[in-house]
């Protein structure tokens, strides 16, 4: 169990990127959706041990994080938004070298760890490649491998799928879900569908702080009758948004159809829709910053 209290941090500027975020996090996946500037990636650092939080607390198992740093990384998988490799340097032989650094000092077992790792992300065949020339879900793949040395009970992947072409998304995606039987995963993104698809808990992050919070189906569930639809022209999206609660538009055919959240008929032409995690996700979004 990972569990968070409270935890703040603001940079030197004074910009508050954590504002008393408290979590529950069980094994499995659990994803944490924001837009880009909600704190995410602040979090994950935090949970990485790379930052350490102005106040809170960080326990996972009852080991005190914030207290025994050490402790953690000896257990923690780390897939950040961006990683460099050496240049040259081949998959096999960069996973060696991290192994190594990981704690495999015995050869054998190293060789072994390795190479069930490049299999298990399916980069066994193109082992002697360089990283540097890897695809985009190649080096995401790769990303994982290293974050699964140590067989780690903590994972934390942040935005992993941006920029993965469909074939690549799906492969990753697969992946983690593969992982998340076992350990706790924290995927953090601000890709509605990843969460959707993979994830039985979740909390949307914005302005440094947990807005919502709970399974994605009880989230939808809670929006059931109050999402309402129309296809309008261009023109009229500003008079809607004078009078409605447009929480998503979105372009159909050339026309837009519109989201509008309302306990009942908004007007003429709208019709109730069946809400999804977007609806979800854009709302809560919508409800915060008329709220600030």
């Amino acid at each position: 169990m990972l569990t968070i209290r409270d935890l703040t941090y603001v940079y030197p500027n004074g910009t508050r990127a954590l504002d008393g975020v408290t979590l529950e996090l069980a094994p499995g996946m659990f994803g944490l959706l924001g837009p880009n500037g909600a704190g995410k990636s602040t979090l994950m650092r935090c949970l990485a041990t790379l930052q350490v939080p102005n106040s809170g607390s960080i326990r996972f198992d009852g080991l005190d994080v914030l207290a025994e740093p050490a402790r953690l990384r000896q257990q923690l998988g780390y897939l950040p938004q961006d990683f460099g490799v050496y240049p040259r340097v081949s998959a096999f032989d960069m996973l060696d070298h991290l192994a190594v650094l990981k704690g495999y000092a015995a050869r054998g077992e190293r060789r072994d760890a390795v190479e069930r790792l490049l299999k298990q992300v399916n980069l066994w065949d193109v082992r002697r490649k360089a990283v540097a020339g890897f695809s985009g879900g190649m080096r995401q793949r790769f990303g994982i491998a290293q974050a699964l040395l140590g067989d780690p009970r903590l994972i934390i992947v942040d935005e992993p799928t941006a920029g993965l072409d469909p074939e690549e998304r799906n492969r990753f995606l697969n992946l983690l879900a593969e992982i998340g039987e076992r350990v706790v995963v924290i995927l953090s993104t601000h890709i509605v569908e990843d969460v959707a698809e993979l994830c039985p808990r979740m909390a949307i992050l914005g302005a440094g702080r947990i807005l919502a919070e709970g399974a994605p189906t009880q989230l939808v569930a809670a929006l059931q009758g109050r999402i309402w639809q129309k296809t309008i022209t261009k023109d009229e999206l500003d008079q809607v948004r004078a009078t409605q609660e447009v929480i998503a538009t979105r372009l159909l055919g050339g026309r837009t159809l519109v989201h509008v959240l309302a306990d009942h008929a908004p007007g003429e032409g709208f019709a109730v829709a069946s809400p999804d995690l977007e609806d979800v996700y854009f709302s809560t979004l919508a409800a915060h910053r008329r709220a600030a």
